[in-house]
């Protein structure tokens, strides 16, 4: 009896000590979009069937959110296994080597090269430093221009013909979309995604012959007449000039898809179709709806078009090397289903496979991006991108909303990015 009791007893820690191998949570932290929902629940489902013992915690959070959660969970050395974010607010965490490499075996690459073969041309550029690959993309995305196309012909426009292509052009064509009450708008001709400053504004002034930092790296803020004209641009458009929006308007964006004729043009990705079908399918179906080029300056000389950006799956580097080899099978499981995220969500994956397929082709408007892409560039990004987002931000609400000159303006917007680079 005795001899069984110990045999038992043994039995017993035995699979006590599998189960406690074998169990593992990862923890993956993600920016809100119902439709990525959907189908990554299912991911997960399908990926812990296939792992017995491994849970995947999908967390999502607003994208301007996550941004500072993600700061205060590193800070504390209480990071996600997983998480994805804008890569000029990812890139700190690699350069700060907060992070795990990519693992290709866990993968299902034969060799690190077959991880670039994969993808376009510089799409890994970003997230790879001092020859190690720190992120794989959940999505590369540009903006262009929506348009409702029933509240012009409500001004009395042909959105065919009328739509702005000069940021001139822009704010005539606002202007007469905009339906005001005083001082109030209860009606916007267009308006800009405000928080994201390096993407859509500083081409802008690129387009004017200006530079956010100079070619070698060394000098912040090059072309004082590019910079002027933009912030006169933009403080000219805001409350104290011609009143076509503000920051303190909820995000032109967030409004388009209702078609509750409260705005009349957004600038945001292709993804943004998948999000007018989901949130409004009778919008969606009428095809009142159209996406035209990103404007320029009519005397620009340069067209830039927006930047494009990438969110990188990266995973945490202070995780046990058992989880990362985990995250990177999980992440690579997510991202075998490109043509899924494409068709269901209009995120593209930039894969040489999913780029060059008819599928991508085929979806509407995909050309207009396509052709913007070309011209652009990636988003500036550094290890203080994000700071230097902030001075960007500071300086074009201050002429907008609290009566800075632009002169003024550009002066401390040039001292405080200055300092950043200097401090980098």
């Amino acid at each position: 009896m005795k001899k069984l009791f110990t045999i038992f007893i043994f039995v017993l820690l035995l699979s006590m000590t599998v189960n406690s191998v074998t169990a593992m949570e990862i923890t993956f932290w993600t920016h809100e979009d119902p439709n990525r929902t959907e189908i990554e629940d299912r991911y997960i489902a399908e990926f812990e069937q296939a792992n017995p013992g491994v849970t995947i915690k999908r967390v999502t959070n607003a994208s301007g959110k996550i941004i500072e959660l993600i700061l205060t969970a590193f800070a504390a050395n209480q990071g996600p296994d997983i998480f994805n974010m804008s890569i000029e607010d990812e890139y700190a965490y690699i350069v700060n080597e907060r992070l795990a490499p990519v693992d290709f075996e866990a993968a299902g690459y034969p060799s690190l090269q077959a991880v670039y073969d994969a993808y376009i041309p510089g799409v890994l550029d970003p997230v790879t430093y001092k020859g190690q690959l720190y992120g794989l993309p959940l999505e590369l995305t540009n903006w262009c221009i929506f348009i409702n196309k029933k509240v012009f012909k409500d001004a009395g426009l042909d959105p065919e013909k009328d739509y702005p292509k000069t940021w001139e052009e822009m704010v005539e064509v606002s202007d007469k979309l905009c339906i005001r009450e005083g001082e109030i708008l209860n009606r916007r001709g267009f308006d800009f995604r405000y928080p994201y400053y390096l993407v859509a504004m500083v081409p802008m002034v690129e387009q004017l012959g200006g530079q956010l930092i100079s070619d070698d790296g060394k000098t912040a803020i090059v072309n004082d007449e590019a910079w002027l004209k933009f912030l006169k641009f933009m403080q000219e458009w805001g409350p104290s000039g011609r009143n076509l929006g503000s920051p303190t308007y909820t995000n032109a964006r967030k409004l388009f898809n209702m078609d509750n004729n409260d705005i009349g043009m957004c600038h945001t990705g292709l993804y943004q179709i998948g999000r007018i079908n989901a949130d409004n399918p009778a919008f969606y179906d009428s095809k009142e709806w159209m996406i035209v080029p990103f404007p320029v300056f009519e005397d620009a000389v340069k067209d830039v078009p927006a930047a494009y950006y990438g969110h990188y799956y990266m995973v945490n580097g202070q995780k046990p090397k058992e989880n990362q080899q985990m995250a990177w099978k999980f992440i690579a499981y997510m991202l075998s289903h490109s043509e899924e995220y494409l068709t269901k969500v209009n995120i593209v994956q930039p894969t040489v496979e999913l780029m060059s397929s008819e599928t991508y082709k085929s979806m509407p408007y995909s050309d207009v991006f396509t052709n913007d892409m070309a011209k652009g560039h990636i988003v500036y990004y550094g290890e203080n991108s994000a700071k230097i987002q902030s001075h960007i931000r500071e300086a074009v609400e201050s002429v907008m909303l609290a009566g800075v000159s632009p002169e003024d303006a550009l002066k401390t917007l040039r001292r405080k990015v200055q300092e950043v680079l200097d401090e980098g």
